[in-house]
């Protein structure tokens, strides 16, 4: 489509939201780059080849009781009114001997049970043993956690502070792991200045945003500076960062006169959809140049974060091969309706509080995609689905906390 074309027809049509993310991520290839990174640094990384024990957990036979290590045989028939009498050893334990263990400590030699404290007294320089035990009763088996030998995790497990733990308990202290997508984040606009904005000019915060939104979902992000609204300026920041797994642009991303960033990338590659049915936010596009993604970002900075959420982090997991996790919710009751577009994928920010009955969630704004402090002072948003004109005051809603995602 030509630049009038796409300026006269406006967004007539939209693209549903998972047709739309659908098309990108079919643009999105893992990369396969890989580093070896020590236990302390690979905390929610993801593994890149299978994981196994080279050794058993425990190494040894394991007294599960404080007690005595004893050979099961000898305690039959032992009871309150006729305890077995043992002698008490600080060696291996023979025939009619017993061994003080502790829980943890390894098993004695020739022991093949342990008899918890409880059921016996000391006297001197022998063991009155009240309760028989069976072999191997008390005694937690070298292995019984993890075996040698044993596949612990397969490729494209993302790895937890509990995995870890294991990892070193069967004596592996490095992982190789993917190295995090790489993405190039472009603020756009004349207007936009870092600092002391003159009148007419606005602070740019798009860019920081989100490029800390991309660090916190496992990429390496690089912020790059303001591009002004020019196509040779355009064109040069796209191709400067074709290197990236992904390219993610901010502001331009609509159909008026200084909206180029969609024409620059047609020009070089392809747009697969230009205008989203979600609100707000419906100016994305989404495209591809030499098999890099270029995601386009509106440039009001509810807008700008709600298409991040939708559409940068699922493509910034595939490409490093992270899984595209579920949003964190929870229930919630509204105590406002919440009204929608039928067709339109709404996102409306709420405040919550947790009160007797509950938590209750407040809508903050209905409309505003440029009002920044609407998003940042909420705890979460509710999604309207295409199918629904909203939700009334008193029904139960599901609050997405994109501010915690992994």
């Amino acid at each position: 489509m030509t630049t009038s074309d796409r300026r006269e027809s406006g967004f007539k049509s939209r693209t549903p939201v998972a047709i739309a993310r659908e098309r990108l991520l079919e643009a999105v290839t893992p990369h396969e780059r890989s580093e070896t990174v020590r236990l302390q640094a690979a905390d929610g990384r993801v593994l890149a080849e299978s994981v196994t024990a080279p050794n058993p957990v425990p190494g040894y036979d394991r007294a599960a009781m404080d007690g005595y290590a004893v050979r099961a045989e000898d305690t039959f028939g032992a009871s309150d009114r006729s305890p077995t009498v043992l002698t008490e050893t600080e060696g291996s334990v023979g025939p009619r001997e017993a061994r003080r263990v502790h829980t943890g400590s390894a098993v004695p030699d020739g022991a093949d049970a342990v008899v918890m404290i409880e059921e016996t007294e000391s006297i001197g320089a022998d063991v009155e043993v009240f309760d028989g035990v069976a072999r191997g009763e008390n005694v937690g088996d070298a292995g019984e956690d993890v075996e040698a030998g044993q596949t612990l995790y397969q490729p494209g497990h993302r790895l937890r502070p509990s995995d870890l733990g294991l990892l070193k308990s069967v004596g592996i202290f490095e992982v190789e792991v993917y190295e995090p997508p790489s993405v190039g984040v472009v603020p756009t606009g004349e207007e936009l200045v870092q600092t002391d904005p003159a009148p007419g000019e606005v602070i740019e915060t798009n860019g920081l945003t989100i490029s800390r939104f991309a660090d916190r979902w496992g990429a390496t992000a690089t912020y790059r500076n303001i591009v002004t609204d020019d196509r040779a300026a355009l064109r040069a920041a796209i191709q400067r960062d074709l290197t990236k797994d992904v390219i993610v642009t901010t502001g331009g991303s609509s159909v008026g006169e200084r909206d180029l960033i969609p024409d620059v990338v047609d020009d070089l590659g392809e747009v697969l959809v230009h205008g989203v049915a979600l609100k707000p936010g419906h100016p994305v596009a989404l495209g591809v140049v030499e098999e890099t993604p270029v995601i386009m970002l509106p440039g009001y900075p509810v807008a700008c974060i709600v298409n991040a959420v939708q559409f940068l982090r699922p493509a910034l997991k595939r490409a490093g091969s992270l899984p595209i996790e579920p949003l964190p919710t929870r229930e919630a009751t509204l105590n406002k309706k919440i009204p929608s577009e039928p067709g339109t994928r709404t996102f409306a920010r709420v405040r919550t509080e947790s009160t007797a009955d509950g938590i209750v969630a407040t809508p903050t704004r209905a409309s505003g995609s440029g009002v920044l402090s609407s998003v940042a002072l909420a705890d979460g948003w509710v999604v309207v689905p295409e199918d629904r004109e909203g939700y009334g005051a008193g029904e139960t809603v599901a609050v997405e906390d994109w501010e915690e995602l992994p």
